[in-house]
Formats: C-alpha cells, structure tokens, sequence
C-alpha cells in the first residue's frame, strides 16, 4: 500500500432513514473512516512505498521526555560497524536534526530529480536523527563497504524489501525496531519520523569503523586553485557549498537556503566531494511513473575535491562494492581530506 496518501479521499454518502437503522449506519460508516484512516497512518510510518513527493498527512505524535535516553540497543549490532540513516531531503523536511554529527553524508538523486541523504555515524551518536525516509537499491551498493552496516530507514518499495532483507547488513525499519522510531510535533507525515540511534546501537563504533577509503591529511602542495564557492545541481534540487575561512569549513545551502539543523547549529563539513558518477535508470518507480535513479559507486571516474578555500581536480576508484573509493590527485598521488566531516554529492557524469 503507497504511502503517499493518509487519508481517504472522497466521503461514501449514506441514505438515511429513520430511527435506529439510521443511527446504526452511521456508527458503521464513521467505524470504517477511522480503521481505513488508522491503516493508512500506520503504512506511512512502516515498510511501504515513498517519496519526496509523498503528501504531508497524519497527525505528529510527540516523542515522550523519556523516549530519548541512551540506553541500550534493541537487539546486537555487529562489532564496529557504523549507523547509516536515510534521511530526507524535500524542503518540508528541513532544518534536519542529527546532520552536522555525520562523519559522511552521502547525496544522491531520487525520483523526478529530488535529492535526498545517507548520513554515516561512526565517531558519536547524536540523541536524535531525522526526519528518516525510504531506502534505494544504489544504497544497498554502497553500503557494502562498511561490511555489515547497521540500515535505518522508514521503508522502500515492496519489490525492493526482499533485495534488502538478502543484502549483507542490519536493517532497521519502524517495522523492525519499533521502539527506535517515533513522530516528532510540528510536522506532518511523512516528514516527521525520527530516529533514536542508541536505541539502535549501544555505542558508536569509532572511525575504525568507516570503510570508506578515504585518507586524511594535509592538502596537496599544488594542483588546487582558489575556491569561494561551489554549486552542484539536480534536475529539480541544488546544493551550494561556500567557503568561510573564519569557520575553516564550507558551508551549505539547500535550493537557496543556509542548511542549519533544528538546534540551528550550521552544517559545516570541513571537505566537500563532488563525484562523478553513472546515473541510470532503475526498474523501479513511484506511484507517479518517475522511476528511481540507479547511482552507481562502484567503478572509477572524475571528481572535484573542495578543501581549506581551494577546490582540487582528482579521480576517483572503487574496484568492487566491498571496497572504499579512493581519491587521486592531478600529480598521481593520493588526495587527503582535511579532518571533519566529509560531504559526498554524487554528480552525473558527463
């Protein structure tokens, strides 16, 4: 059943009669409203198809004082393997909370030429992360890195779901680890479905943890040229990253607007990587016919690696899934990130 609706569009007119038939098809007919009404909220925030283009119903429902303790996780979680969350991206679902904790955030396009994240926690925890949604078959790819990651998400597609039960990590959906999930107040569904991460995983792993490739160090000696600012643009969303040499980071902007989270702390990483990658179709599609991007990571390529005000050319290298990517200055020796979290925007090649 989509999730893009939860509610029932149209009203059954009941021809009343008199007395108390009347009042008992009444009874009957409101009955149904509330169980379809309850079904369909409850899809919303299970395993069922979404989208950033998914209509924003049902009622929030705050999380209790309590609900964010760090106490322990709801079942094992593999020795030193991070937290991945799926997180939206439509405007509705900004500012995110949890985002500036990722060590890497992952961008990558979905349906009709929308955006949305992948956040990597491996150093901390933070006590919330969200709004949390749907899950993508070039996530699967992508996640074989870190061996056997800890998945959370809000759902996927029905077709999808057996790929991911099969695929090599730890999936944790509302359906899975009920416990771990709860409807922030002031939004509306599907926009407000948050994570508690030590429900999850009792502790972070460390950056041990990060099977990424990547190495960090000083910047190339040559080879970069000044950068003030860098835009990356999707078919119907855009990112911009400015440099600010007082924070010694880059600063983000999402269709315009400085990204900050819910507490407003700016989202800031301290290196930015704009890679160039294959985008295909996928078999899968939303209820509107836009099928799903594949985003393929697995391969090699040209990308741009921003760093201390300077942008730097480079290539990059991932033989198989199980492997990191690797980052190659124009000299031909490795490109080090600068210390800090790292963005990854996955560009279509030319």
């Amino acid at each position: 059943m989509s999730t893009r609706s939860d509610h029932v569009d149209g009203m059954a007119t009941v021809g009343l009669r008199c007395g108390a038939r009347s009042r008992r098809v009444v009874l009957v007919a409101a009955g149904l409203a509330v169980a379809l009404t309850s079904s369909l909220t409850a899809g919303c925030a299970h395993g069922g198809r979404d989208d950033d283009r998914a209509p924003q119903h049902t009622s929030a429902v705050p999380a209790p004082p309590a609900a964010l303790s760090r106490g322990p996780a709801s079942s094992a979680a593999p020795a030193g393997t991070p937290l991945a969350v799926k997180i939206d991206n439509a405007p509705e679902a900004r500012p995110q909370t949890g985002l500036d904790e990722a060590d890497v955030v992952y961008a990558e396009q979905v349906e009709g030429g929308l955006s949305r994240l992948m956040a990597v926690y491996a150093s901390r925890l933070p006590r919330a992360v969200g709004p949390v949604r749907s899950a993508r078959e070039s996530d699967l790819e992508l996640l074989r890195q870190f061996g056997r990651p800890t998945l959370a998400f809000s759902g996927a597609q029905h077709k999808l779901l057996p790929l991911i039960g099969r695929a090599p990590l730890r999936a944790q959906s509302p359906d899975h680890a009920p416990g771990a999930y709860y409807r922030g107040p002031g939004r509306r569904a599907p926009h407000n479905l948050y994570l508690r991460p030590h429900r999850l995983l009792a502790a972070a792993p460390g950056t041990v943890a990060l099977g990424t490739g990547f190495r960090y160090g000083p910047a190339p000696a040559a080879g970069g040229v000044p950068a003030a600012s860098r835009t990356v643009r999707y078919p119907a969303a855009r990112f911009t990253f400015t440099w600010s040499a007082a924070r010694g980071r880059w600063l983000v902007a999402m269709d315009g607007r400085t990204t900050v989270t819910t507490a407003g702390t700016p989202v800031a990483p301290a290196t930015v990587v704009v890679q160039y990658v294959r985008i295909r179709t996928s078999r899968y599609h939303d209820k509107l016919g836009n099928h799903t991007p594949y985003t393929e990571t697995v391969g090699s390529g040209e990308a741009e690696v921003l760093r201390d005000g300077r942008s730097f050319r480079a290539s990059w290298s991932r033989p198989a899934a199980t492997d990191g990517t690797t980052f190659t200055a124009a000299d031909g020796g490795p490109l080090a990130f600068a210390a800090g979290q790292v963005w990854v925007v996955f560009a279509a090649a030319p």
